[in-house]
């Protein structure tokens, strides 16, 4: 929500979803930014309905970030074939939540984010930073998408570039939308246990500093959560 932190805000409604008690505060403060994300990603510019019958084979790079797990979880309800990369203490983690395979990052295997059984990606959840074109380009079929969600003014360029050639690989940037229907949807799948937060760490609002330094540090598995004290 713009980097602030407050006990209480005004929203539109527009935006907003009722929390119902079976629904952690945890898990109502962790979805709209990070929940929301994952679901346009994978929904929405990915094309992939949550009925489970998708036969798509998906990478998403940083699984095991706030929104990489979210990303798994709800790829995994459409039926995707989800291939991740994260850090090799993750791995167990992201597999746990349902990735049917895992790369550690720092493998060459998981820098050349070459799926292990060997197939090609029909769209690539980005939730990182620093992997060039390259990279994507030979894994992915000869239609598919990268979904880029921290788009640079790279990521722009390289858009426009495949737009121009009539590429049929495309970069994708996202901005995530918020909207009440989404995030009902969201509070929704966790309530049926279908979708779950992980949570890195908490830290009272008096250390607020230090969740932001960990969070910068780019490295939390799952969502920092800060607390306010009774």
């Amino acid at each position: 929500t713009g980097g602030s932190l407050a006990e209480f805000a005004a929203a539109a409604v527009k935006t907003t979803a009722k929390r119902p008690l079976t629904v952690s505060s945890i898990d109502s403060a962790c979805l709209p930014v990070a929940g929301l994300t994952a679901l346009q990603a994978v929904r929405n510019v990915a094309g992939l309905k949550l009925d489970g019958n998708s036969e798509a084979n998906l990478l998403i790079t940083a699984a095991s970030g706030g929104v990489g797990l979210y990303a798994v979880q709800i790829a995994k309800l459409a039926g995707t074939h989800v291939t991740a990369t994260c850090g090799a203490r993750n791995i167990e983690l992201v597999k746990k939540l349902g990735a049917d395979e895992v790369l550690d990052y720092k493998t060459p295997e998981g820098d050349e984010l070459k799926s292990p059984s060997g197939c090609l990606y029909d769209a690539v959840i980005h939730c990182t930073t620093g992997i060039p074109w390259c990279k994507f380009e030979p894994n992915l079929k000869p239609v598919a998408k990268v979904i880029d969600l921290t788009p640079s003014l790279k990521t722009i360029a390289v858009t426009v570039l495949k737009t121009i050639s009539l590429s049929k690989k495309r970069l994708v940037p996202l901005v995530m939308s918020a909207n009440a229907k989404d995030l009902q949807l969201l509070v929704d799948l966790v309530q049926d246990g279908k979708l779950k937060t992980v949570v890195d760490s908490q830290y009272p609002l008096s250390n607020a500093e230090i969740a932001w330094a960990k969070s910068i540090e780019g490295h939390a598995t799952g969502k920092i959560v800060v607390n306010f004290e009774d």
